[in-house]
């Protein structure tokens, strides 16, 4: 496994801060990608957000989305939901999230989704503040860390690549 470090200022925008963004540039490789929490990015193939006011293809919640797909579906997924319920609320107050309603199992049953819609050999690659990734318990095993210190008081964003091994 690969870690590295690389300093970065913070964006709201996660894949515009370079060294994310260099990554994906390696990461993301053809086929289908899915991407439940895109806000405007346009790194992947199938893109969605619950605000409207977002340009992606659909306007679900992520769970929703991730649910109309065939299991073994997607190359890859991309996973950068608000990464603590204070991000929830900053990110989609007045809009309405049914599901998550303070909820932790909302990521749980979101990295369930992403492992089931998920190709065996492909990747997903996660962002937060936690290297957990989607783990072993889903059948993933951990390639790359990527953890960016923003300095100050700002945490780390963490990134992990994991790819789905073969049955």
């Amino acid at each position: 496994m690969e870690i590295t470090r690389q300093w970065a200022m913070p964006n709201s925008e996660t894949f515009t801060i370079h060294p994310i963004k260099d990554l994906l540039s390696h990461e993301v490789t053809e086929g289908i990608w899915l991407d439940p929490f895109a806000r405007n990015s346009k790194m992947a193939t199938i893109t969605n957000d619950l605000n409207p006011d977002c340009k992606t293809n659909y306007h679900l919640e992520a769970i929703d989305f991730l649910k109309q797909f065939p299991a073994d579906y997607a190359d890859g997924v991309l996973f950068d939901p608000p990464y603590s319920t204070s991000q929830i609320k900053e990110c989609y107050n007045g809009i309405g999230i049914k599901e998550f309603n303070g909820r932790i199992d909302f990521y749980s049953k979101a990295k369930d989704e992403i492992a089931r819609v998920c190709k065996p050999n492909g990747k997903v690659i996660c962002f937060g503040w936690s290297s957990m990734g989607l783990g072993k318990g889903r059948g993933f095993e951990m390639q790359k860390i990527l953890l960016i210190p923003h300095g100050g008081t700002k945490n780390d964003t963490i990134v992990t690549v994991e790819r789905k091994v073969t049955k």
